[in-house]
This record gives structure tokens, C-alpha cells and sequence, in this order.
């Protein structure tokens, strides 16, 4: 659906923005772009929707040039911004079908209630966007993105700042769309959200895109596995005799951390725990978690920084 070919972007002030970007998007997926502020999240997405314009490369929606064929490919697009941007003196109503007239869309009063209604916004069609919360104006805005049923629907950190009810139904609207051949690309800081709703995963850095990736084989990939040894007793240092396992002394010295894969044929903890029997070092409890999308992310960054 979307295909991002050599793409880079350099300001006046100098600032290179995006450096040579390749990336293809898949009709009907739900592709998660994650990436630290000013990594250049923002600038590929306002490149593919026409609002800024690249200093080389090539992106095509849908087959179409964003750049020679810019109503074909802007009227495909959906496009829900980080900032609010509405009249405030507009009902909840005109704005949605005047966006939809935007596009060149014939009036469908039947589709804008059905975006309304998911978006539980109905009851309040007729009132002023000066008048709604802001959760209320973030649903707009999304009501406005999908007003021209578009085939690709960008959400730019769409529940930032928002209540966990609106983030509920967003989520549950995003999947409704997926199912009819939408395809999704979103920018967010909830890791946890992409971890949860995305297909693919894109890490991107200072401009560079670092990672593209299954969701599944990511975590397979680069995931591991934490022990933590709750101790009887704390421990002021780590014994010279447990120096092969590269542990580190958590929670005043009362927990032992110790990282592996679990891929591993050889993972290292059966000897761990006669080690410490030998040494004397009871143990209360064991406890294993396995690495998060959050995790995989900060130590991406950590390692290009």
C-alpha cells in the first residue's frame, strides 16, 4: 500500500531529518513506527501526507506518486495529528462533512453517524468543538481522518494525553478497520500499545530507519529472559565465585538479577542455583520475566545513540 523508496529530508537550518529511508507498508496491516522524540517520526509521516516535501527519494500510495498524483494519494490517506486543529466555533457535524467535502466525497450522512456513533460522538453532534473536553476534540479529529473512508490511516501519538476510556474504544475502532482493509500506521509512546495492536514494527533513530521487523520475530529475536534470586539474606557485594554468570545486585543486595536467552541450549541457571548452594546462599523465592517491547526499543536506541 505504501512504498517509501531513497526517502530523505533536510531542512534550511540544516537539519537532516530523515536519512535515506526505505520502507514498504502492506495493504491491510497495522504497522507501528516507534522511535525517541525528534527521531523523525513526524516528518516521514508528513512527507507521505503531502504536508512536507522531501528532498529526494520516491514514496508511492497505492502505486500512485505523492508528489506528481497528489489528490490520488491524498485522498486515500487519513491523517490524525499529535496537535488539535478545528474551528472551534464549528459543530461537531459540519466539521466531519466538511472534511469529507474536502476530498471531493459526495454527502453519506449515513457513514459520518456510523464514525460518530463508534467514536461516541453522536450525542454531541450539534454541540461547538469550544464546548468538548479534550479527549472529545482528539475524537474528532479522529472522525475527521476516517470522514472520506480513507485506505490508510496514520495515528501521529493519537492517544497522548487522553483517558483510558477513549484509548479503549480508539483501540477497538482501529481493529474494526484492519478487518475491512484499512491499513494502519501509528507513532505512540505506549509501547505497550504497539506491543498489543501491531503487525510489524519499525524502530527509527536520528533519522535512520534502524529496524523493521515482524512483531513475533522480534520478540523471538532480540527478547531474553530475566531470573531474579530473592535472597534470605542481602548481600553487600557479589562473591568473586559467582563472577561467570555477569550478575547484578538489585533491591539493597536482597535480589540477584541475572539476564539469559532462552534460546540458549546452555542457559547457565541449573549451575547458578548448586553454585549458590554451595556457597551457602539460601533463597526464598524465583522469579522469571521475559523482555517487553519496551525493553527491545531501549536497547535499539541505546546501542545507536
Amino acid at each position: 500500500m505504501i512504498s517509501i523508496a531513497n526517502l530523505t529530508k533536510t531542512y534550511a537550518s540544516g537539519l537532516q531529518a530523515l536519512k535515506r529511508v526505505d520502507l514498504d507498508i502492506r495493504k491491510g496491516e497495522i504497522f507501528a513506527l516507534l522511535g525517541p522524540n525528534g527521531a523523525g517520526k513526524t516528518t516521514l509521516i508528513s512527507i507521505v501526507c503531502g504536508i512536507v516535501t522531501p528532498s529526494t527519494g520516491e514514496v508511492r500510495v497505492d502505486g500512485h506518486d505523492i508528489l506528481r498524483e497528489y489528490r490520488a494519494t491524498r485522498s486515500r490517506i487519513g491523517l490524525v495529528p499529535q496537535e488539535l486543529h478545528t474551528d472551534m466555533f464549528e459543530t461537531v457535524w459540519s466539521t466531519v462533512a466538511f472534511s469529507r467535502g474536502l476530498f471531493g466525497c459526495a454527502p453519506n450522512a449515513a457513514h459520518l453517524e456510523k464514525v460518530l456513533r463508534d467514536l461516541s460522538l453522536w450525542d454531541r453532534r450539534h454541540h461547538k468543538i469550544m464546548t468538548l473536553s479534550g479527549g472529545m476534540k482528539r475524537r474528532v479529529l479522529i472522525a475527521k481522518a476516517l470522514s472520506h473512508e480513507p485506505q490508510v490511516l496514520f495515528l501521529d501519538e493519537p492517544t497522548a494525553g487522553v483517558d483510558v476510556e477513549l484509548r479503549r474504544d480508539m483501540w477497538g475502532l482501529v481493529r474494526k478497520l484492519r478487518e475491512s482493509g484499512v491499513t494502519i500506521i501509528l507513532t505512540t509512546h505506549y509501547i505497550d500499545e504497539a506491543e498489543e495492536m501491531a503487525d510489524r514494527i519499525g524502530v527509527i533513530n536520528k533519522g535512520e530507519l534502524i529496524m523493521v521487523e515482524e512483531k513475533a520475530k522480534l520478540m523471538k529475536k532480540l527478547g531474553k529472559k530475566q531470573l531474579t534470586v530473592h535472597l534470605v539474606e542481602p548481600l553487600a557485594r557479589l562473591p568473586e565465585a559467582l563472577g561467570e554468570w555477569n550478575l547484578a545486585l538489585k533491591n539493597d543486595g536482597s535480589d540477584l538479577e541475572y539476564n539469559f536467552n532462552e534460546k540458549d541450549e546452555h542457559t547457565g541457571i541449573p549451575e547458578l542455583l548448586r553454585r549458590l548452594g554451595d556457597l551457602g546462599l539460601e533463597f526464598k523465592d524465583l522469579e522469571t520475566r521475559e523482555s517487553s517491547l519496551e525493553d527491545i526499543f531501549v536497547s535499539l536506541v541505546s546501542e545507536r545513540a
